[in-house]
């Protein structure tokens, strides 16, 4: 299975306070998969040179005893357009380049959907285009990830992938584009009574990294598990234990080429080899013969 091409690009978070010790990326690469993501460490941290390249080189190092290639994962409160922000998302970037990342991932947008939400778009726009400049001289790209409600509640600007192409667009650089968090799109979708297909597929030609990850959608049906949050939406479920439709949207995935990783709660998270083979399982199973490929 693992020879099929398109299974090459399946990855496996670590978790967020995790340590990337060597003993767990070699369970990953044992597992079948040929990428990891790292989270990186607060922004406190990536302010200081000193400490973000202590840090980065110890990650660099337990990475180098595996053939595995690196997303870095940013701090979800990073704003760009901030002003501290700024010099840790600057710090974010060398960080990703000192640990021999491909790419970073930041959450776009994360504005209420506003007047003064519009501001604040406007003061991240210029700061990402400044940003992207160095991340471009750095062979580093920023991919813009699209987000969802954690729990009922209003949307925010980010949960549009459209929105967020639009403004990779408008920036325009080779070293900017979208993550594309399927889990996310699949409650936003569902909220709006939308299929989700209608989501992304409008933004794949901008897409340089995926995340993947299940749960029950909007949870209008007041659908629950005795082993789930009865309220939380986005539960990064592994695939197929949600309600999520892979198999409609595979071929999509199949036929891209960007990275693919998998953002499982460890809660929820089997042994790296059964994960594996569950998704890569599931993603090469036949779309129904009414799906669009």
């Amino acid at each position: 299975m693992r020879e099929d091409p398109f299974l090459a690009r399946l990855g496996i978070n670590v978790p967020y306070e995790w340590w990337p010790a060597a003993a767990l990326l070699k369970s990953f690469e044992a597992g079948g998969f040929g990428w990891v993501q790292i989270p990186a460490p607060p922004a406190s941290v990536l302010r200081s040179p000193r400490e973000s390249l202590e840090h980065a080189s110890a990650v660099c190092a337990a990475l180098d005893t595996t053939g595995l290639d690196v997303v870095v994962h940013g701090p979800g409160v990073l704003t760009a357009g901030a002003r501290d922000d700024d010099r840790a998302f600057e710090g974010l970037l060398s960080y990703a380049a000192e640990a021999g990342a491909r790419a970073v991932v930041y959450h776009g947008r994360n504005f209420p959907d506003a007047p003064d939400g519009e501001d604040l778009a406007l003061a991240e726009t210029r700061s990402l285009a400044r940003r992207a400049a160095l991340a471009e001289r750095l062979g580093v790209t920023i991919a813009v990830e699209n987000l969802a409600p954690v729990f009922p509640g209003p949307e925010r600007l980010g949960h549009t992938p459209m929105l967020l192409r639009t403004l990779c667009r408008r920036i325009s650089s080779p070293a900017l584009g979208l993550c594309l968090d399927l889990g996310h799109a699949h409650v936003v979708a569902e909220s709006r009574r939308a299929e989700i297909r209608d989501l992304i597929e409008p933004v794949l030609d901008s897409v340089v990294l995926f995340h993947l990850h299940d749960n029950l959608g909007a949870r209008r049906s007041g659908s629950s598990r005795p082993d789930l949050d009865p309220l939380r939406l986005d539960l990064h479920l592994p695939p197929g234990e949600g309600t999520l439709p892979w198999t409609t949207i595979a071929p999509s995935l199949r036929a891209h080429r960007a990275p693919l990783i998998l953002e499982i709660h460890p809660p929820h998270r089997p042994d790296p080899t059964a994960l594996f083979e569950s998704t890569a399982g599931l993603l090469s199973t036949p779309a129904p013969s009414a799906a669009v490929s």
